[in-house]
């Protein structure tokens, strides 16, 4: 009988089933060979799926961790690392505070009473750049200006003028591959400030095999400081506008920004591989 590995997509930076970003996570008693983990993504066919295990007690981080696309390994990602947390959370795998040693350092997941999880992400640095020619067409829309949000990143973050033009980009995604490392996000204020969120933001991936990425928590450590010198507030709430939307609560901390949001298990099953 082949080898079975429990496997859950959990729904992360969002209170209810089929909203927020799905992610596929696994437990495992040690990383397998990359071209297993990147099958194992392929099949699974969500934006990241982690695999974690259980390090020695006594070190620097309690579980190693690891992020596949259905295309590629990445260096940082929010969405499926509190997917990650909340599986570990509510199976009792875990209590407390939880480090993961990952490719993006050490990063660290805390647990609420309220059923938030909190994750500690080093804060991106952003470097304003020239708009680069011929993005407007790619993306839909001529930015006001453009940030570099460093090498752990790789994105490219662009502000547009107001909700309205974020949310309503159609994007040429395959165009939009040119233009940085690992995707485009765009940004605007939000235009209501009655409403529970402070800003919008869509994340565009294509070069890693995401189009459109329903919640990207990594590119929030970009998004919160940017936001923060704006506004004027160390504590702010995005809204990511894709079609699934999910809402990531931030506090910029110097070089490290939190990250809070919910998450819900959708699916459980066996992979056998």
């Amino acid at each position: 009988m082949a080898t079975s590995h429990h496997i859950r997509i959990i729904d992360a930076f969002t209170d209810r089933p089929f909203g927020g970003n799905p992610a596929g996570v696994l437990l495992l008693d040690a990383f397998p060979d990359d071209c297993w983990l990147q099958h194992v993504a392929r099949e699974v066919n969500q934006s990241e799926t982690a695999f974690a295990h259980r390090l020695p007690e006594g070190g620097a981080a309690d579980w190693a961790l690891r992020w596949f696309t259905p295309t590629a390994e990445v260096d940082l990602c929010g969405h499926a690392t509190l997917a990650t947390a909340h599986v570990l959370h509510t199976t009792g795998a875990a209590t407390g505070p939880v480090r993961f040693a990952t490719r993006g350092g050490v990063l660290t997941a805390t647990a609420h009473d309220d059923g938030t999880l909190t994750l500690d992400f080093p804060t991106a640095p952003l470097t304003a750049t020239e708009v680069p020619a011929g993005i407007a067409e790619a993306l839909g829309s001529e930015p006001l200006a453009a940030y570099d949000t460093g090498r752990h990143l790789g994105d490219l973050l662009v502000e547009l003028a107001d909700e309205k033009t974020v949310r309503s980009l159609t994007p040429d995604h395959q165009a939009l591959a040119r233009y940085s490392k690992r995707g485009i996000v765009a940004t605007a204020q939000a235009e209501d400030p009655a409403r529970d969120y402070d800003f919008v933001s869509r994340g565009f991936f294509p070069r890693v095999g995401i189009d459109e990425d329903p919640v990207t928590g990594s590119a929030h450590t970009a998004l919160a400081p940017f936001w923060s010198e704006r506004l004027g507030r160390t504590t702010l709430t995005g809204l990511q506008a894709s079609a699934r939307t999910g809402l990531v609560r931030t506090e910029v901390r110097g070089d490290r920004t939190l990250l809070t949001g919910r998450a819900v298990t959708v699916i459980e099953g066996e992979l056998f591989a």
